[in-house]
């Protein structure tokens, strides 16, 4: 067994890892400010689940000193903290930058300088492709698709730092890379696309699709910028708990590499016209929205190659009408908690 620690350990996706760490014997800290919406109520809900092996140590990974002290013990370090909204990066990009870049930043030292030679896994995204404006895309009726990359962007698409947010996770994306190089220490970065599942407290600048079924169920509206068109390929979150498992299970296998992961090619779906059919369905009824202008750097398409993370023993399970049906229940569920 383990002693872990997860950084932004109270957010949506640490929150359900830390569930499953928990229930296979490991020890795990949870460490995060506890600023993000939801957070309090995740910490609430897993120290109610959970009463052996759980350590919640309140912190900012801007702070060095309770970096350095979270990280002091640890076997490994699931790296999930950060500032995840591209527009809140274009208004704020300094505490973008403090918080993506200086903190993962901050993490690599602490692991570096801990003397155990920790795991650290970091959780990227496909921001760090930017807008890809070179590539050709198609549009047909209800989706936009690439012309020429039937399974989508792989690792070795070039790197293109679009919006802070991009710029900022994209540094720390290459300092976690190049930390395995210099140093030996044992990273992976994981460039993750749209992840969704329970506990997410989707807002509309970040869990897109977890917002869209809460606002429905609130009978709130929904924006859509651009034609709806855009296309995606979404993982639930389990699935992607499952690629986390065969690092922590044989880091040697990971170490120093980069991996695109999402639902890959199979699991798409346009933001707005594939999904309706499937929203209206669980609502049964109508489900009206606002149009708005495009929004800068939003990509018409992302599918994340997922074929280098296929090859070491991982594939999706969860198809989206399944997924989208189990964050229905839990968002129906919990209504009172997410609103």
């Amino acid at each position: 067994m383990a002693n872990v620690l997860i950084t932004g350990g109270a957010g949506f996706i640490g929150i359900n890892y830390a569930a499953r760490l928990l229930q296979c014997g490991h020890t795990v800290t949870l460490f995060d400010n506890l600023s993000r919406r939801g957070s309090k109520e995740n910490i609430d809900w897993i120290r109610k689940t959970f009463s052996n092996g759980l350590k919640i140590a309140i912190g900012d990974v801007r702070d060095i000193e309770s970096v350095n002290s979270a990280v002091a013990d640890q076997d490994a370090i699931f790296h999930f903290a950060a500032q995840v909204a591209v527009t809140e990066s274009v208004r704020y990009p300094r505490e973008d930058f403090e918080i993506n870049a200086v903190g993962t930043f901050n993490v690599l030292e602490a692991a570096r300088m801990s003397g155990r030679n920790p795991l650290v896994v970091y959780a990227s995204t496909n921001k760090v492709y930017g807008g890809m404006d070179q590539l050709t895309v198609v549009e047909s009726e209800k989706r936009w698709d690439y012309k020429d990359l039937p399974l989508g962007i792989s690792e070795i698409h070039p790197l293109d730092f679009h919006s802070p947010y991009g710029c900022s996770k994209g540094a720390g994306d290459q300092y976690v890379r190049d930390y395995a190089r210099i140093y030996g220490l044992p990273t992976v970065v994981f460039r993750q696309s749209c992840i969704y599942g329970m506990r997410q407290y989707g807002i509309e600048d970040q869990g897109w699709l977890a917002h869209f079924v809460i606002s429905i169920l609130k009978e709130s509206d929904i924006n859509i910028y651009g034609d709806g068109k855009q296309v995606r390929d979404i993982l639930w979150v389990d699935d992607l708990l499952d690629a986390y498992d065969l690092v922590l299970s044989d880091s040697s296998q990971f170490a120093g590499r980069v991996f695109n992961i999402g639902g890959g090619s199979e699991f798409t779906v346009s933001i707005w016209h594939e999904m309706e059919p499937i929203l209206s369905e669980l609502s049964g009824r109508n489900i009206s929205v606002i149009h708005n202008d495009w929004r800068p750097g939003d990509q018409k398409v992302y599918i994340s190659d997922i074929t280098l993370i296929e090859e070491c023993g991982w594939k999706p399970k969860v198809d989206p009408m399944t997924g989208v049906s189990m964050l229905w229940n839990w968002v129906s569920d919990n209504l009172s908690l997410v609103s």
